[in-house]
């Protein structure tokens, strides 16, 4: 029963986030939403989308992925250090999401 109760507890891997699964999180998690660009952390760990005045962030969370929305300039103005943005979601279950881009905010889409 030991060997049970330690298997239990071992996250099965999580293949990382590519633009068309984070499309379909993004379609799952928020139907009828029109998306207007995806953003795909390099390390397929997350991903971020404008969605009119929202953001729609996807994160790694345990061994799957959660999907919040926050207000495009609150992900604009998010923290971005040493090629992370990091977005205060202000959720218990998700408090958090870091996401690996190559820079950040992006200059076509910044209003």
């Amino acid at each position: 029963l030991v060997a049970i109760a330690a298997w239990a507890k071992i996250a099965r891997p999580v293949a990382p986030l590519d633009e068309h699964r984070a499309r379909a999180i993004l379609a799952e998690e928020f139907p009828g939403r029109a998306v207007e660009a995806v953003w795909v952390a390099s390390d397929g760990a997350g991903a971020l989308a404008k969605s009119g005045g929202l953001a729609l962030v996807v994160c790694r969370v345990g061994d799957g992925f959660a999907a919040r929305q926050i207000p495009w300039p609150q992900a604009v103005s998010a923290t971005f250090r040493n090629g992370r943005l990091s977005i205060d979601l202000g959720d218990i279950a998700a408090p958090r999401a870091v996401i690996t881009l190559p820079s950040w905010p992006p200059k076509d889409l910044a209003a």
